[in-house]
């Protein structure tokens, strides 16, 4: 058993994910692989089954609805072990999980779909140390190369000048918070992303938009 000092949060939006692990029989995929997707994007994710007879249902908790199962109450259309969002609205953010009706569940994938002009791109999946990781900051309308700059749990990292930033050899202090901002675009939401040395990890983790989290602490718990 562990504890925090966790401050509570103060906004509108928050979800909570359960506690997971990656060692379960089915691994949440998500395509196109990000985080964070534009209003109107199609988004699929797929339960990726190691055993078809566990029976495996996509479900999510939003802001309004709870362990919501794809096809029922205007959530996504299943596609045999996917379940395909034709046209994602702000409202389809929230925590995404597999689940077998004999219990286990799948690893839990954020996401974040926004009616503002500018994404960051960023893994949707826990990413391992010693790796390269790509950030792409994006508009919905003008090219994806334009000047942005990149954050971290609020402070800029750097500029770039074409909109991509690679952070090499990632180690656990790269854990955080990340946006981008393109002047004259706007900004993006935040992302947590998150890095781990062992693929035993299991995570508690919350996620909330960007706008209530700059100024709030969040914690990433790890069991080992």
């Amino acid at each position: 058993m562990f504890t925090s000092n966790q401050p509570e949060c103060h906004f509108s939006l928050v979800l909570i994910s359960l506690l997971s692990c990656t060692t379960n029989q089915a691994r949440l995929t998500v395509s196109p692989s990000s985080s964070q997707f534009f209003k109107g994007d199609f988004v699929s994710l797929s339960c990726e089954e190691d055993d078809s007879s566990a029976g495996w249902t996509l479900r999510r908790n939003t802001s309004k609805q709870q362990r919501t199962q794809c096809g029922t109450d205007g959530f996504g259309k299943p596609a045999g072990s996917s379940c395909n969002i034709s046209y994602a609205y702000p409202s389809d953010s929230g925590v995404y999980w597999c689940e077998s009706r004999e219990g286990p569940i799948s690893n839990m994938v954020n996401l974040t779909v926004t009616g503002g002009s500018v994404i960051l791109q960023s893994p949707v999946l826990p990413v391992m140390e010693g790796d390269d990781v790509t950030l792409l900051c994006k508009t919905k309308t003008t090219p994806s190369n334009l000047p942005a700059a990149f954050y971290k749990d609020g402070s800029l990292i750097r500029k770039q000048p074409t909109g991509h930033m690679t952070i090499q050899h990632v180690s656990r202090s790269d854990e955080g918070l990340y946006k981008c901002d393109i002047s004259g675009h706007g900004e993006s939401p935040s992302s947590w992303i998150t890095v781990t040395g062992d693929t035993l990890t299991c995570l508690c983790f919350c996620s909330f938009q960007h706008s209530q989290c700059d100024d709030n602490l969040m914690t990433v718990f790890a069991l080992f």
